[in-house]
């Protein structure tokens, strides 16, 4: 019966022992509650939680939030033909901050062959500075910050990228569509090779990060389920599964 009515789902997946094992966890938008619990991150095992649901409700799924997987859009599209893919701000913003980093480590790595000491040690200081949300920098962090500033190397032309998407993102709503557009021609426009193939990637998911802006549906109220399945996984220790 928990099947019946759903219209809105969430697919994430959590760590069930070490190897890269895991469990796919869906649950419902609506009612926040946990639907089904399947293991492997596989197109099969989401094949048999869209078998169970059955095909009748399978046409009435209207939105699904997920991390962008393949394996999990073409089972989607396969069994929800009306469903609207929108991808999770979490991971996008996980994504940009990946590539933010390598580029730091490839800007610190160029000064250290060029014996440029101070210019590698900003470098290497500012790794957090980079990475974390302004409002929670320390004093310290915010000095490196100004100096990065003052420098206006590329890293700093990213991180403002970085920060740019984090606010269209968090903001949210139809009209932040145009916005994310923009973000994507500047970023492609930017001559960063971190940034530009990020932006491309961005690009091939520009209509489920549209989608996400429009619906505001994340995998956020999941992340409660999810959490509460890592403490049973904790509890369960040397139990094998």
């Amino acid at each position: 019966s928990r099947f019946n009515g759903v219209r809105r789902i969430g697919i994430d997946d959590v760590a069930y022992r070490k190897g890269h094992k895991y469990l796919v966890v869906i649950y419902n938008h609506d009612t926040g509650t946990l639907l089904w619990v399947g293991r492997d991150r596989k197109k099969t095992t989401l094949g048999e939680f869209f078998a169970i649901l059955g095909e009748e409700r399978c046409k009435k799924i209207t939105l699904v939030s997920a991390d962008g997987a393949d394996w999990i859009s073409d089972m989607v599209h396969l069994n929800c033909p009306k469903a609207k893919l929108c991808l999770d701000p979490y991971h996008l913003v996980t994504w940009v901050n990946k590539a933010v980093d390598q580029l730091r480590g490839r800007l610190r790595r160029a000064a250290e062959r060029d014996k440029s000491k101070n210019l590698a040690g900003l470098y290497s200081d500012s790794r957090w500075v980079v990475l974390k949300d302004p409002s929670r920098l320390s004093e310290e962090q915010k000095q490196t910050l100004a100096e990065l500033t003052k420098l206006n190397t590329p890293l700093l032309k990213a991180y403002l990228l970085k920060e740019k998407l984090r606010q269209i993102l968090a903001q949210g709503g139809v009209e932040r569509i145009p916005y994310f557009n923009l973000w994507l021609a500047w970023a492609l426009r930017s001559r960063i090779p971190e940034m530009v193939d990020l932006a491309r990637r961005l690009r091939r998911y520009s209509t489920d990060i549209a989608n996400t802006l429009r619906y505001g549906l994340t995998n956020g109220p999941g992340e409660g389920l999810n959490s509460r399945a890592r403490q049973v996984i904790n509890t369960a220790r040397g139990v094998r599964c």
